[in-house]
């Protein structure tokens, strides 16, 4: 990850709706170019795309998968059967890996199970991606840290005591471990949120990356974050946000994605240093609005200049209020017409 800058990861998860073609529209769409029309400045694009990998025959019980699934997003008959349907094989996983890396972003795998490390037999993430239901499945984690791949946590389903007992399984193998502040619920409503906990785990956890896995409708909730210290920022995104599908509605379109991007971007850039100080990129707007000491009548040559003749107008290229003992008690060289800056070459 860079450390100068927001590493933002287009989650892609399974909103390709098991198709490989739109899994490669995805990635294009995460890899659009962004302009910021009114200084035209070329904006950096995203970071990554993650995807998400699960294997059925670890994921529910019998009678969850055998269960009606009627949903007006469901993809079969019974929830098994969608679930089957969402699913891209390792070969069309390593697809898009090759599709990602062709436009030069990082790929990203949620693994959901030790099964799915079978991955590896083609290709190496450049991150493996904990979901926050799995922040308790220790067998897994372990074999996740086992690789020597870079971790991401989600914490959406768990406290602290859960998150540390992750840490230390890690921990026994590498220490390259990023944490994302999440909330587990699609779509997360704004008072649920809780960005202060970004907050307490750049505290707590100052060893770690730390980021935000956002999934609240709008982009307000992960330009806060990066605000408020994120260095990671994981969103959903999708092709459109009404196509058929859990995830979606909750989801970036390209629109959306965009000003995501852009905002964080400029945010970047807004943030600068913990000072005050006047920046040099203000000179020209001092010299037309800031005031200097001016002629409140008209000021004769020889007259010698008091208190009671002077006021302040604009531009600011002349002397300020606190040095008007520049000019008080000098003689004018010239007149000086009403309502007229005083300048020190025009005094004795």
């Amino acid at each position: 990850m860079k450390n100068n800058s927001t590493y933002i990861i287009g989650e892609i998860g399974q909103n390709h709706n098991g198709s490989l073609d739109i899994a490669k529209e995805l990635i294009d769409m995460a890899n659009m170019s962004i302009v910021e029309p009114v200084f035209n400045t070329k904006v950096k694009k995203i970071d990554a795309v993650k995807f998400t990998k699960r294997d059925l025959s670890e994921e529910l019980s019998n009678s969850q998968m055998n269960k009606p699934y009627n949903s007006p997003h469901s993809f079969g008959k019974t929830y098994g059967e969608h679930r089957k349907y969402l699913e891209l094989n390792d070969q069309e996983h390593f697809q898009c890996y090759k599709y990602a890396k062709e436009k030069n972003l990082d790929f990203i795998e949620t693994l959901c199970s030790i099964k799915c490390l079978s991955i590896l037999n083609l290709f190496n993430p450049d991150f493996l991606k904990v979901a926050s239901r799995d922040l308790t499945n220790i067998p897994l984690i372990e074999a996740l840290s086992e690789t020597k791949i870079p971790i991401i946590l989600s914490t959406g389903m768990a406290g602290e005591k859960e998150l540390d007992e992750a840490l230390n399984t890690i921990l026994k193998n590498h220490a390259e471990i990023s944490i994302l502040h999440c909330v587990s619920e699609y779509p997360t409503r704004p008072e649920n949120v809780n960005l202060k906990s970004i907050n307490y785990l750049l505290k707590n956890y100052s060893n770690y990356k730390v980021g935000y896995s956002d999934h609240t409708i709008g982009i307000s909730a992960a330009v806060a974050a990066v605000a408020m210290g994120a260095s990671i920022i994981e969103k959903h995104i999708t092709l459109d946000r009404k196509m058929k599908g859990t995830d979606h509605l909750g989801s970036l379109g390209p629109d959306g994605l965009k000003r995501l991007i852009r905002d964080i971007r400029i945010l970047e850039k807004s943030l600068g240093k913990e000072s005050i100080f006047i920046s040099p990129t203000t000179k020209q707007a001092r010299i037309k609005l800031e005031r200097s000491i001016a002629s409140n009548k008209e000021l004769k040559k020889g007259h010698t200049i008091s208190k009671d003749d002077i006021h302040l107008l604009s531009p600011g290229d002349g002397v300020k209020w606190n040095e008007k003992n520049l000019i008080i008690g000098k003689k004018v060289k010239n007149q000086i017409n009403k309502d007229e800056i005083i300048y020190l070459d025009n005094i004795i």
